[in-house]
């Protein structure tokens, strides 16, 4: 056909003569064009188009130029090579008339169309002028077009073309259906459905629209005929399209409320394939229509393990399954779960009723078990808030105020209550005021708590707390040295109290007679200590102290035979202070008369109590008594032992001293003269020196020494003969102020003295009694000076006070390297037992703080060995092991060291160890355990945020690792939103979460990639 169009042309353009002319010519060009034209048809395509080309540069003829260019271009497309669309965009700009131009670019679309080049095809058929196609031809384009940008997806323009031949014979079976699937990709179900179904009978489209079909069937909302289309070709289809078809009947029986039938289809779904994934997943929606077919066949178990894999969601579909995952939680009796579901559901707004209830669902189960997040109070005041008309209202209500006291959170329910003026809002805040008092009182805040006392007192609704309040007040009052108001506080809740069953009502005598005692009003004292006894036999730690104090009371009294019964029920307790109870039984013996019992006692002493602190006070009893019996020689075998033993002893400067009066008074001077020297050198400044001294002076004078006298007397700073009437003088003025209670004009008087004689006769009581007046002003930087002077001179009478006073004011200071020397000292040098404990304890303390962890450790273990121990140091030390243990990475002595804190602390200590204990459970793998831990701590130390928001992570550990992931993730989240201000615990808790997330994003598509 184109051999004869070449001929008609070829004859037209050269006319006969010259066709006669050059007919070798013609015949030769001819024979070629044909070759190269049979090696084109079949498709050797290179050498066609060498010879095209050879043709086109020997022949002259613009039409056979035409033609060739024609076909070498269509020869470069079939060839692939690069320049072909030039070379076809050449042709078509080189010979615009060619009949050739619309041909070239259908035949170049259709050979990309027939090799599945769509993209290139869809560029060459945009350039084909339809108008100048036959009709067969034109359907062609139509279609060809229309489905290339189909499957460019550009389906507006294939739906133009492919609309246009939808009711071709031979292209609208195929133009429907692809009309058909972009209707259904558009969402277009109802015009899907209708193009699919004038397929449906077509072979070639079954095995495709059956599925399609079914889809279409189920997002039309006809499930039962969805079902029945997808189980049809269930046998048919291979495991992709099985996963699809079962994902199709699953819903559709979930949406009929089929849930049994529904579950195994929806099992059998393996998700689908995202851009990066490498493998199927499900989502969110997945989980939660598993979760709720298992939900609705009462199979909570299986129910929450869908619903807790969904983490993270922010849509409705997420709310209702946060809300079924409380439920199911609920009815396994898993109610902190529960309370984190309910939690997560009641902050979703997409379901506002579903939120309601959301909301009391978590209130309720924040006031049972607790609430880690907010106080109980709070949560219970925020739901009344939120839905003020709802018909709970009077049970929340209720609940509100009994959480004021049960979630032990009184800090933050004193401020909650504060604007709350119902009769019932004031009950509660009587009982919250008391136990924040209470609170206040054993971290020692005397102050603060003695306020909240006197609150709860205003309120005056229930008895048993105003009885209460009222001795607690006086307990305060007592601890703040205001006995008198302690001793009216005391029996107006003896009066309050009767007729009511309160605890204090226990140690009421007891606190009495201690009041009593402190008053000096021993008579009374006694008689209350004689009621406790009689009526607390069975409290063997006050039993034994009450007998102590008896004995001490009729001591002061000079009723020394009842004392002696005292101290003697206080020795068979052989308990705290037995050595004390037996020296004072000693000393009372000598005092009624006695002396020979006395010093048989004494000596017993000495050999029963070898370690006892009285020791020294024993032996200087022992040697007075023996002088008094003119055994002097024994008497000096008492003093040497007491002088050798106990160096550091202020019973030694006046142990010398008696030597020396012991020689003097056997005419012994040169004996007599080596002990007082000793004294006046090593004891400078004590009123022992002093005696020392004058008694030298005496003796100087009898020898006639004089001058031997002034010589060694100049040597003591502290002695200025000249002065020494005035130096007496004044500080007889100043002590007078001092004993009738003018404090500011002793402390001046004090000052003028020292300032007078700054190493006077009495500087060394004027330095510790100017201290005691400042610290009883409370001015105790203004004390520390003198307390300084006290502890850098010689032994004394005053030395341990100093150090208690002195140390105590550096402690407060934390000025722990000044402090520690100064509490090393006291714990050597202290008599009474509680300043050897103060000192112990506070070396501890100390030492932990400047991270010597051996020494710290070292000090609380000798603590920790001290019979007469209160609950709050016994605690401390505990606490001063484990938190030692933790820093040097001993867990297992900080394992048994927290569980010795539990059994004594209060307070954020107590929580601190109930931390611990979730802790080690969580890493010994008793993740149970430790969650029942990490709930008792947020229930009932709310108040203690820092070690309940550690205990929430640890709860999150403990889910993860039950599978729980859920569980894990909100927590976390929740710490994370909620405790911003502990740093530590905040990235704790993204670290972990992070991990998690990572983890669960490998099976759950709804859940973001982790960076």
């Amino acid at each position: 056909m184109h051999l004869k169009r070449f001929i008609l042309i070829l004859t037209l353009c050269l006319g006969l003569q010259v066709f006669a002319q050059q007919s070798a010519v013609y015949t030769n060009s001819l024979a070629d064009f044909q070759k190269a034209l049979s090696l084109y048809n079949n498709q050797q395509y290179q050498a066609a188009k060498s010879l095209f080309s050879q043709i086109k540069k020997t022949t002259d003829k613009a039409g056979v130029k035409g033609e060739c260019a024609y076909y070498i271009a269509n020869c470069a497309v079939r060839l692939n090579q690069q320049n072909a669309d030039q070379l076809i965009t050449d042709f078509v700009e080189d010979y615009p008339t060619s009949t050739k131009r619309n041909t070239a670019f259908v035949d170049v679309a259709d050979y990309y169309f027939t090799n599945g080049k769509y993209a290139y095809a869809r560029k060459w058929y945009a350039k084909v002028d339809e108008g100048a196609l036959s009709r067969k031809e034109r359907q062609k384009f139509y279609f060809n077009n229309g489905y290339t940008a189909f499957v460019t997806k550009q389906y507006k323009d294939a739906k133009t073309y492919l609309t246009k031949v939808e009711n071709s014979s031979e292209y609208g079976s195929q133009a429907k259906y692809y009309i058909g699937f972009m209707a259904y990709e558009g969402d277009d179900y109802d015009s899907a459905n209708a193009y699919f179904e004038q397929v449906e009978d077509q072979e070639r489209y079954k095995e495709k629209l059956s599925y399609y079909q079914a889809d279409l069937n189920f997002k039309l909302g006809k499930f039962e005929k969805a079902i029945a289309l997808a189980k049809d070709r269930l046998d048919t289809s291979d495991a992709d399209e099985i996963s699809e078809l079962s994902k199709i009947i699953g819903e559709s029986y979930f949406n009929l409320e089929q849930y049994a039938e529904a579950i195994p289809f929806l099992q059998a779904y393996n998700g689908k394939k995202g851009k990066r994934q490498k493998k199927a997943k499900w989502n969110n929606t997945d989980f939660y229509q598993l979760g709720y077919a298992h939900y609705k066949q009462g199979d909570y178990n299986k129910a929450i393990s869908e619903f807790n894999k969904i983490i993270g969601g922010t849509n409705s579909i997420a709310q209702n399954a946060y809300y079924h995952l409380g439920e199911s939680y609920i009815n396994l009796d898993k109610k902190q779960e529960a309370l984190n579901a309910f939690r997560n559901a009641s902050q979703m707004d997409f379901d506002l009723k579903l939120q309601e209830d959301a909301w009391l669902n978590y209130a309720k189960i924040s006031y049972e078990i607790g609430n880690p997040y907010q106080s109980v109070p709070q949560v219970l005041a925020g739901y009344l808030g939120k839905y003020p008309k709802t018909s709970y209202k009077v049970e929340i209500e209720t609940l509100l105020i009994d959480s004021y006291i049960t979630s032990k959170n009184y800090e933050e329910a004193l401020n909650l209550l504060e604007n709350k003026k119902s009769f019932e809002n004031k009950a509660a805040y009587q009982k919250v005021a008391f136990y924040r008092g209470l609170e206040l009182y054993n971290d020692t805040q005397y102050i603060e708590a003695e306020q909240l006392f006197d609150t709860s007192l205003n309120q005056a609704i229930d008895a048993s707390f105003i009885a209460r309040a009222t001795f607690w007040k006086a307990e305060t009052d007592y601890n703040l040295t205001n006995y008198e108001d302690a001793l009216v506080g005391f029996k107006q809740f003896i009066q309050q109290s009767a007729g009511i069953d309160v605890p204090e009502l226990n140690n009421i005598d007891y606190n009495l007679a201690y009041t009593y005692f402190k008053l000096k009003n021993y008579n009374q004292a006694s008689n209350y200590f004689d009621q406790f006894i009689a009526k607390r036999s069975d409290d063997k730690v006050r039993l034994n102290d009450a007998y102590l104090r008896l004995g001490d009371g009729y001591f002061v009294s000079s009723q020394y035979n009842k004392a002696i019964s005292a101290y003697e029920n206080a020795v068979k307790m052989n308990a705290i202070e037995s050595d004390y109870a037996f020296f004072q039984k000693a000393i009372s013996t000598g005092y009624a008369g006695n002396s020979s019992k006395k010093i048989k006692e004494l000596e017993r002493f000495i050999g029963e109590y070898p370690t006892s602190k009285l020791r020294d006070d024993a032996l200087y009893e022992l040697g007075n008594s023996y002088v008094k019996a003119n055994q002097t020689n024994k008497a000096m075998a008492r003093y040497n032992k007491l002088n050798s033993e106990f160096k550091m002893s202020s019973f030694v400067p006046k142990s010398l001293l008696r030597q020396g009066l012991i020689h003097y008074n056997a005419s012994k001077n040169e004996a007599a003269l080596v002990k007082f020297k000793r004294v006046a050198s090593a004891y400078q400044g004590t009123p022992e020196a002093v005696q020392a001294v004058s008694t030298a002076r005496l003796i100087y004078i009898d020898l006639g020494r004089v001058n031997e006298y002034a010589a060694w007397v100049k040597q003591l700073d502290y002695v200025e003969v000249t002065d020494a009437d005035l130096d007496n003088t004044a500080y007889q003025a100043a002590e007078k102020q001092y004993l009738e209670g003018s404090t500011d004009a002793a402390i001046q008087q004090f000052n003028n003295y020292l300032n007078s004689f700054p190493n006077g006769i009495h500087s060394l009581q004027s330095h510790f009694y100017l201290a005691q007046l400042y610290y009883k002003k409370d001015l105790i930087a203004n004390a520390a000076p003198h307390y300084k002077f006290v502890v850098e001179a010689s032994q004394s009478e005053f030395t341990e006070e100093a150090l208690l006073r002195l140390s105590q004011y550096h402690l407060e200071n934390k000025n722990w390297n000044e402090a520690i020397p100064l509490l090393q000292r006291l714990e050597v040098e202290a008599n009474f037992p509680q300043n050897v404990i103060f000192a112990q304890s506070n070396l501890m303390k100390a030492n932990y703080q400047l991270e010597d962890f051996d020494n710290a450790v070292t000090y609380a273990e000798k603590v920790l060995k001290s019979a007469k121990l209160d609950n709050k140091i016994r605690s401390d030390a505990h606490i001063i092991i484990a938190r030692s243990a933790i820093k040097t990475g001993d867990e297992a002595k900080a394992k048994l060291a927290y569980r010795n804190v539990q059994q004594v602390a209060t307070g954020k200590t107590a929580a601190e160890a109930l931390y611990y204990d979730a802790y080690f459970k969580h890493k010994d793998g008793d993740y149970k355990a430790s969650n029942t831990s990490a709930q008792k701590l947020a229930k009932d130390y709310s108040g203690y945020k820092y070690y309940g928001a550690k205990g929430l992570v640890v709860m999150a550990k403990n889910f993860y690792a039950l599978d729980d992931a859920y569980q894990a993730t909100y927590i976390l989240e929740s710490v994370i939103d909620n405790f911003t201000q502990f740093t530590d615990v905040i990235d704790e808790a993204k670290t972990e979460l992070k991990q998690i997330k990572q983890e669960e994003a490998k099976t759950n598509a709804s859940i973001a990639p982790q960076d």
